[in-house]
């Protein structure tokens, strides 16, 4: 096998074509709840999710966008002074509220000094077409990108992780996104409930058949407070448990079926020790990566 043929582009290839210069991600919470929290879809929120599981503990101070950038650039020019950022809207959905209201928090992030662009996470129902075509005409000047939570293809284990959207409604924002002309990732969670490999592999084919530039894939994690870590403990909880040698095999799946030119930004993620039950690798992002590229070169050298 030529390794060239398997092989994928890191978040720092991909972000290299838009912008200059070693850029790092700051994650901020805009204060902003998800539709199936709030009862305008649903109550509970997703299964397995608590949202202090990811987010910097500075982004539960209360602080504005710019106090939240100011602290997050002070923990990272200590050791690279020289880099620029984009300001990340990742905590629960980013466009769940008035358009005014979100619009005036993006600007707000781009006017910090030092913020070269915007990534907002959201979910793909909840990304209106208005709100869209004002983030288009921001993208002209300054980097934005839109990252939909999509979790799977598989519409009845959405059902079953109470997501309150369809692979339909991915697809469709996606391609408006796309229309746009404003770069668009996929957030993906490989292992969930009822799923085997075959429905992971089929999710990434779908994937695919869409005009997507980013993919980021993660392990599903059993955290403390969810209502998934009660079926777990009742012995209800129907998942694969991998382990990191299974988890590696499926990534090499996954970039072999993977459409050429989707970057990959991660594979997996790590949940503070306090609140995570299980599988506890203790993997790093890059460490995990590491472990990737060595056992894809002894693949393409054994073959």
């Amino acid at each position: 096998m030529n390794p060239a043929d398997f092989d994928f582009h890191s978040f720092s290839q991909f972000i290299s074509g838009y912008l200059p210069g070693k850029i790092q991600k700051i994650t901020v919470n805009a204060g902003f709840t998800c539709p199936n929290r709030d009862g305008s879809k649903g109550t509970g929120g997703c299964i397995y999710c608590n949202n202090n599981s990811f987010s910097p503990g500075y982004t539960s101070s209360g602080g504005s966008v710019t106090e939240q950038l100011l602290q997050g650039k002070a923990f990272f020019a200590r050791k690279y002074p020289e880099m620029r950022y984009l300001a990340y809207f990742q905590s629960y959905t980013s466009t769940n509220g008035d358009i005014e209201k979100v619009m005036q928090l993006f600007n707000e992030a781009l006017s910090v000094d030092g913020i070269d662009g915007i990534i907002v996470g959201t979910r793909p129902d909840c990304m209106p077409q208005p709100l869209l075509e004002h983030l288009a005409a921001l993208s002209r000047d300054r980097f934005v990108m839109v990252e939909y939570g999509a979790e799977t293809a598989s519409d009845h284990t959405l059902k079953r992780i109470n997501r309150c959207h369809t692979w339909a409604d991915t697809a469709d924002a996606v391609n408006r996104t796309a229309e746009c002309g404003i770069p668009v990732g996929l957030h993906l969670i490989m292992g969930l409930p009822g799923e085997t490999r075959e429905d992971m592999l089929r999710t990434i084919n779908a994937v695919n058949q869409l005009p997507v530039d980013l993919i980021k894939i993660h392990q599903l994690q059993i955290i403390e407070g969810t209502r998934l870590a009660a079926e777990y403990r009742a012995g209800s909880c129907d998942i694969i448990n991998f382990n990191v040698d299974e988890y590696l095999d499926l990534c090499c799946d996954i970039i072999k079926t993977l459409r050429p030119g989707i970057g990959i930004e991660r594979f997996v993620s790590q949940a503070p020790d306090n609140l995570l039950i299980c599988p506890r690798w203790g993997l790093k992002n890059y460490q995990f990566t590491s472990l990737l590229r060595k056992r894809i070169s002894e693949i393409t050298q054994s073959t």
